[in-house]
């Protein structure tokens, strides 16, 4: 179908570039085949500079796959709704294309993430049922069978910042290659209109101590009853005790967890070095009580109580066959499972408005409500080093940021 008999406003986009182990080096191309929906539009430009772009960020899948998703969306508009090139656009354009990424039409939203591109007979083939924008909905939401509904899309304050970084890297890339002179983006002098200024901190989205001991409690009665659960229980512990984020469990392209990830120093110290968000390096400071947590994984695995520094097996490994954990969802799969089970006890046990709330708890959620609790008894620069938080002012963030202590703490306060 050719780009002059779309109806941008009714018809879903096609999407643009492939996931990246089907994505080819644009820099050592010498010629660039556009896809089907630009052909005779003269877009090529965009098109194989957009590629080199995202292809720049190859290092790390999330951050790849975070700037795929603002060029795509750039692209689809400037090309089916504009009808002209991206090194056209000028300042009022990018604030048209904010206002169209805050309210898109309702055939360019999904219900649900899907593959842009699917294999087929050998070949790469779109994807019918992508969209460039998805519509989320709460964890809870989904537990009860409540579908997502395209009409009440909205694009969040994280992601139009998100957007607006995107986007004006963009362009000083373009500069950069001097295929364009000037960056549109930082013309824009009212990014207020866009971006709320936020005068009190975001609350930090955690567990309460007795949701956490529910939670903790379960995974250790899953592992006394069934071994396999033993692996459940130290995740829960790494992600709560080490804050660890689900990422820096399993295998992926930027590294492969393994127990000789955990060292001792000159010193008698345990420590757990990680690669993590920003393909950073970082040591994590093992508790006493983590290694207790440690020891007793290893040794429902027929290991030694403690690795070595060259042992190579993995940190989380598999149920079913040899290898480590490669998958996100499984870690979410088995967290959730525990959640799920803490929930059904505390209601067993009447305390309906505490599980109520962590009906809506994430994995997430686990690293917040570790460093929320460290944050009040160790330094705050230990807490920020261990987390991996790039300034001191994300660990900040967690002072403080138990909403319901700290209303508790003034509820009795007297007038008189």
């Amino acid at each position: 179908m050719s780009i002059s008999t779309l109806k941008p406003e009714n018809s879903p986009p096609k999407p643009i570039y492939d996931n990246l182990e089907h994505l080819s080096n644009p820099f050592s191309l010498k010629q660039f085949d556009v896809p089907d929906q630009i052909q005779g539009a003269g877009y090529s430009i965009d098109y194989e500079y957009g590629w080199k772009f995202i292809y720049s960020y190859n290092g790390s899948n999330p951050t790849f796959n975070a700037y795929r998703r603002e060029i795509e969306r750039l692209l689809q508009w400037t090309w089916l709704i504009r009808r002209e090139s991206i090194l056209n656009l000028k300042r009022h354009d990018i604030e048209e294309f904010i206002r169209f990424c805050q309210k898109p039409p309702q055939a360019w939203i999904g219900t649900k993430n899907v593959s842009r591109f699917v294999s087929r007979e050998g070949l790469r083939k779109t994807n019918k049922n992508w969209r460039p924008f998805v519509v989320s909905s709460t964890k809870v939401d989904r537990k009860h069978g409540i579908s997502p509904n395209p009409k009440k899309y909205a694009l969040s304050q994280p992601g139009i910042r998100a957007l607006f970084s995107v986007l004006s890297s963009f362009f000083n890339f373009l500069i950069q290659e001097e295929i364009t002179e000037s960056n549109p983006v930082i013309l824009i002098r009212q990014k207020s209109k866009f971006l709320q200024k936020r005068n009190t901190k975001t609350p930090v989205r955690r567990i309460s101590n007795l949701q956490w001991e529910f939670v903790l409690e379960t995974a250790e009665i899953l592992a006394d009853d069934n071994p396999r659960h033993e692996r459940t229980l130290f995740i829960m512990n790494c992600l709560y005790g080490m804050y660890l984020r689900i990422s820096e469990l399993v295998a992926d392209e930027r590294s492969i967890p393994q127990m000789g990830d955990f060292r001792k120093d000159m010193d008698g110290n345990w420590w757990l070095h990680v690669v993590g968000k920003g393909n950073k390096s970082r040591i994590v400071t093992v508790s006493d009580e983590m290694l207790t947590s440690l020891k007793r994984f290893r040794r429902s695995l027929d290991l030694p109580a403690l690795p070595t520094a060259d042992e190579s097996s993995p940190l989380v490994p598999k149920n079913l066959g040899n290898g480590p954990v490669t998958s996100t969802r499984q870690i979410r799969t088995i967290v959730q499972n525990c959640f799920d089970l803490a929930f059904q006890r505390m209601r067993d046990e009447g305390f309906d408005n505490d599980a109520n709330e962590l009906e809506a708890a994430t994995v997430h959620w686990l690293r917040h409500t570790g460093i929320s609790e460290d944050v009040k008894v160790r330094p705050r620069e230990h807490v920020r080093d261990d987390a991996g938080h790039a300034s001191m002012h994300t660990t900040d963030r967690y002072i403080d940021s138990d909403l319901k202590e700290r209303h508790s703490s003034g509820r009795s306060k007297k007038m008189r």
